[in-house]
């Protein structure tokens, strides 16, 4: 049987651009600017200029911010219910219009029309359905949170209007108003999507629509009127925005690249398995962040797998996106195309099979590129480790679950995974091993509102869609009562010659370091006096060096045993702590009142004993959720341990500074180097024998001691730490973690340039502080299907 063509009219597309002379201004304060200068967007599937687009200059970008900002207190006083109407109204709207979005989609994007019209236009109504419950409900479950403020949001080309629909409706939901920048390729549908705000309600400088290229985005990354960015986009734009920002004090989400690993067990069903793949790595053009572009195939099936796949190959068509049976549409440029040739042909020269349908016309006019598998790459190879960003899947094979694994991981992505087997036991074990923040069993690129959708690694931090994606848009009040940075005394910041004794025989009172359970000499072989409030010299501390922190994240990886011991298991340890803490209480008063001075030592103390029976009780309490997203199906969100956390702890309350920090990472198995208060170390040190004598494995803890500058500058640039804190409020050691943590886009929780009440729960524990130790999984899992 052979296709028919069947395309699909275009007309009220093309009368729509017509109405508005194709040329298009800024969407700024409910109004359009005239046009300035423009650049053009065209069609990727013949190369016709579509409309012309006016580039927006950092004069631009700062009048729609400060309309946002005049807009942003009425839209956050119009309450959750007024703006879920705006946001119901907007939702109703998208579905009126959604053949016209979906046809403009495809003239500017290149996709299938197939796939904006019933995958990209129901989700985006979804997400704005969705989010007008979430406003409705915000005040009852998001309490004591106010909206961030004025948001800058920056999206790729290859899903421009459901990026937009993720990023703008959980905004406006929490109360923030928004600058908006589409990707200059593909603007058409987001400039569409400013007159369906005014249609909607949307009250002026809520929505702002600027356009261009990424002079247009460093401008807005660099606003000092933007309270938060959220981007999407490639890995190494992302690590800019990151040093863009560090120390301004901007909320960041990024939502960054993948090499998504494509995993089929030998008992899959394979034909199913097969089908999966093509919507995996083939569905839009495979210009998807978390595209199934590795295939790991257990070797038993690896030949009858790969035979079926090259003839479903055979019969995806490709051809102009507008006609309905049409499987795969043009790329979104001529540059990409260039990219993803250079990258195929390299692999041909370095000796890999290439795979290519031979009937696989290829139109004269536009980017477009044929369905490729590539066959024998190296895991080191290019084309398995650099995101293509193409219709290519690179396959290889292994032999058991844990090869599989170690090779879904060989990665610095982590974005999405996909696990074929029937053997739900087999499938439900590996998915949480491997390091991804989506993991797709026996299906493939599901994605709701519902559920949160976001990587690890170098694929970015934070969360789209569901609860967690509504936190990145809102700020705990707490933090605004948070107090100015203490100053320290002179006396017990600066360093004194430390001269204990002149007897040769005294006992050497120099803290070591704490090293994989073990106390340790600094490799530098320095140590440093500590002298109290009163300059009494009270011990020495070693100097820790580039080195120690080496051999403690070495050590805190070996400990890889606690991530995976029962969350009871831990809560057990923790209470065992607190209660050996308890029993030498007045010593560790004593050491708290020597160093700092403090007349209410005792407090102290006690506040650590009961912040340590705090997280021992969250510890087996903070569980996941079951998401029902419309599907035969469960989604299991899950919140796992980050890994390895460097933490520099604060100055004020070194004891229960450092408890607050270390407790919660630890509680939910992270493991944790830790660099104590550098003023006042010894309350840090006093814990060795603690956790001794509390059954904390060697190496879930590891304490080095030293300057909080040089340490906190080792560990930001350590490729092995998933996470970096710094809390002793030094605001140029902050940005300077920040900064450097793009290296590998690790996460970061920093103080800045204030202080923080480590006694009130509501600045130092909570919900706030598990969110900064865990980071979600969503598991879908289908059934009834």
């Amino acid at each position: 049987m052979e296709y028919g063509p069947a395309p699909e009219s275009q007309k009220e597309a093309q009368a729509w651009l017509e109405q508005r002379g194709r040329k298009f201004g800024l969407f700024i304060d409910n109004a359009w600017s005239e046009p300035g200068d423009v650049f053009a967007s065209t069609n990727p599937a013949d190369g016709k200029p579509l409309a012309e687009l006016t580039q927006a200059t950092a004069d631009d970008v700062d009048r729609a911010v400060q309309a946002a900002r005049r807009a942003q207190p009425a839209w956050a006083a119009l309450g959750g219910h007024g703006r879920a109407k705006i946001l119901y109204a907007i939702a109703r709207l998208m579905q009126k219009h959604a053949r016209l979005f979906a046809v403009l989609e495809t003239l500017d994007n290149g996709k299938t029309i197939r796939e904006t019209r019933d995958a990209d236009l129901p989700l985006v109504a979804r997400h704005f359905y969705h989010h007008a419950g979430w406003a409705q409900l915000l005040d009852e479950e998001f309490p004591n949170h106010r909206p961030v403020g004025v948001v800058g949001q920056i999206v790729p080309w290859n899903f421009p209007l459901l990026m937009l629909a993720w990023k703008i409706a959980p905004a406006l939901a929490a109360g923030n108003t928004v600058v908006f920048k589409p990707a200059e390729f593909t603007p058409l549908t987001a400039l569409l999507f400013a007159e369906i705000c005014v249609q909607a309600g949307v009250p002026a400088g809520v929505v702002n629509i600027v356009t261009g290229d990424g002079r247009t985005g460093e401008a807005i990354v660099k606003h000092e009127g933007i309270d938060k960015l959220a981007f999407t986009g490639s890995t190494e734009v992302g690590r800019l925005i990151r040093e863009a920002t560090a120390g301004t004090g901007k909320k960041l989400s990024l939502e960054l690249g993948g090499k998504s690993p494509y995993i089929v067990f030998e008992d899959a069903d394979i034909d199913a398995a097969v089908e999966g793949l093509v919507d995996s790595i083939w569905f839009n053009q495979g210009q998807v962040c978390c595209a199934g572009s590795r295939l790991l195939v257990q070797e038993s099936v690896e030949e009858r797998f790969l035979k079926k796949l090259k003839a479903r190959m055979d019969n995806l068509r490709l051809g102009s996106p507008l006609d309905k049976s049409m499987d795969i549409g043009a790329l979104v440029d001529p540059i990409q195309r260039q990219r993803i040739h250079g990258l195929v042909e390299a692999a041909r020269s370095e000796g890999c099979e290439i795979y290519q349908p031979s009937a696989c016309e290829i139109p004269a006019d536009g980017s477009w590129f044929p369905p490729t598998l590539i066959m024998g790459a190296s895991t080191s190879a290019a084309v398995a480790q650099a995101e293509i960003f193409g219709p290519v899947l690179v396959a290889m094979s292994f032999r058991t679950p844990a090869e599989a694994v170690q090779l879904a991981n060989n990665t610095v992505y982590g974005l999405a995974a996909c696990v074929w087997s029937e053997n739900i036991s087999l499938a439900l074990d590996v998915a949480p091993q491997i390091k991804a923040g989506v993991v797709w069993i026996n299906t493939a690129n599901q994605f709701d509102a519902a559920c949160g959708f976001g990587g690890y690694k170098e694929s970015g931090y934070g969360r789209e869609g569901g609860r967690e994606g509504l936190y990145e848009y809102l700020v705990p009040v707490s933090e605004d009562a948070r107090p100015a940075l203490p100053s320290l005394p002179k006396s017990s910041a600066s360093a004194k010659a430390a001269a204990p004794s002149s007897d040769p025989f005294a006992i050497d009172r120099t803290a070591k370091l704490y090293i994989g359970g073990k106390q340790a000499r600094p490799d530098g072989a320095y140590s440093r006096a500590i002298h109290g409030a009163e300059g009494a010299f009270l011990g020495e501390i070693g100097e820790g060096s580039r080195k120690d922190i080496r051999n403690a994240v070495e050590a805190a990886h070996k400990a890889a045993g606690w991530t995976k011991a029962t969350a009871h298991n831990r809560a057990q340890v923790l209470y065992y702590i607190a209660e050996n803490l308890a029993a030498r209480g007045r010593e560790f008063a004593d050491r708290i009142a020597a160093q700092t001075g403090a007349k209410d030592a005792e407090r102290e103390v006690q506040a650590s004993i009961e912040r340590l029976f705090y997280w021992a009780a969250w510890a087996d309490k903070y569980d996941g959720a079951a998401h029902q997203p419309p599907m035969h199906g469960i989604t299991v969100a899950l919140n796992e341990a980050i890994g390895v956390i460097g933490i520099v702890c604060p100055n004020e309350n070194p004891l229960l500074g450092f408890i607050s920090l270390v407790a919660p990472a630890i509680a939910v198995g992270n493991r944790v180097v830790a660099v104590p208060s550098e003023a006042y170390p010894l309350s840090a040190t006093d814990l060795y024998q603690v956790f001794d004598t509390s059954d904390l494995p060697g190496g879930v803890v590891n304490i080095v001691t030293g300057s909080a500058d040089e340490l906190a500058r080792t560990l930001a640039t350590h490729s092995d730490i998933d996470a970096v804190w710094r809390h002793d409020g030094s605001l140029e050691g902050c940005a300077e973690v920040e900064r450097l943590s793009a290296g590998s886009l690790k996460r970061t929780w920093t103080g800045g340039a204030k202080g923080r009440d480590w006694f009130s729960v509501q600045q130092a524990a909570g919900r706030t502080v598990l969110q900064h130790v865990t980071q979600v999984k969503n598991i879908w899992i289908p059934y009834g299907v």
